[in-house]
């Protein structure tokens, strides 16, 4: 096992499937210490012992991102066996489709904006004290290319994930004085169970450790903000610079609600 980055420590949140495993597996195989997070303490520990890992090289913690009391639990007790992580990464979240002339998705829409925005605010604040006081460590926001452009039938979705893009260059300006780098990543489109049943065109579908190798390699870069893959990079750049009444005529008609699944 490559021991250049021995010793050192990633938290990642949703790590029990998709992206996040795919995180917690590339961190692994290049060294790190990782402590994986998400409701579901028991399955993350089964995965982790089937992938053969030493026991003192992985922590599983069971907390659900929309609940602040038992991300504070889990982060004190990454930091109370294992310190301050050199990366803390905000994975975990949902993609749900809304229709707003439904009254019921109004709860629908709450929920998605505490596991995507809030839960991304509660993973990052036990440890910003802590990176500033060391003056290093890496803050990591998983976004998407929805963060772009409000999309017909995803509304929420596309709003929260525009909330992670400004919440992550807001404490980028905050903390850089302090020596905490805060890194945005845009996924494209990957194949994980939370894109599997779609039922629309995917362009430059990635595998997940396909994705997450590069998106280590951009971490480890201290990127400000990276399109993953790159192809996607520039599908995103003409959708956020094109005409309003150019995009309105081009996604008008391609109203659709998204099964609602959770990652």
């Amino acid at each position: 096992m490559p021991r250049a980055a021995e010793g050192r420590l990633v938290f990642i949140t949703g790590a029990s499937s998709g992206l996040g495993q795919a995180l917690a597996k590339a961190y692994v195989d290049q060294g790190w210490r990782v402590a994986m997070v998400a409701r579901r303490e028991a399955a993350l520990s089964a995965w982790a012992l089937a992938q053969g890992w030493p026991r003192g090289q992985w922590l599983a913690l069971g907390a659900d991102v929309r609940v602040p009391a038992r991300l504070q639990s889990a982060a004190q007790r990454c930091m109370a066996q294992w310190g301050v992580p050199d990366v803390v990464i905000a994975n975990a979240g949902i993609s749900v489709g809304i229709d707003l002339s439904y009254e019921e998705d109004l709860a629908v829409l709450d929920d998605l904006l505490a596991t995507n925005v809030s839960g991304l605010a509660a993973t990052f604040q036990p440890f910003i004290e802590p990176m500033k006081q060391r003056r290093s460590g890496t803050l990591v926001g998983v976004a998407s290319v929805a963060a772009m452009r409000g999309l017909p039938g995803h509304a929420g979705y596309c709003a929260s994930k525009a909330a992670v893009v400004q919440i992550c260059e807001t404490l980028r300006g905050e903390l850089r004085p302090f020596g905490v780098r805060v890194v945005t990543l845009a996924p494209g489109y990957v194949a994980t169970p939370l894109t599997a049943e779609n039922d629309y065109p995917m362009p430059f579908l990635m595998a997940p450790d396909a994705f997450a190798r590069r998106a280590v390699r951009a971490i480890d870069q201290g990127v400000r903000f990276r399109v993953i893959p790159w192809q996607m990079g520039v599908v995103a750049t003409v959708l956020r610079f094109m005409p309003r009444w150019l995009f309105d005529a081009a996604v008008g008609a391609q109203s659709h609600r998204k099964k609602r699944r959770r990652q």
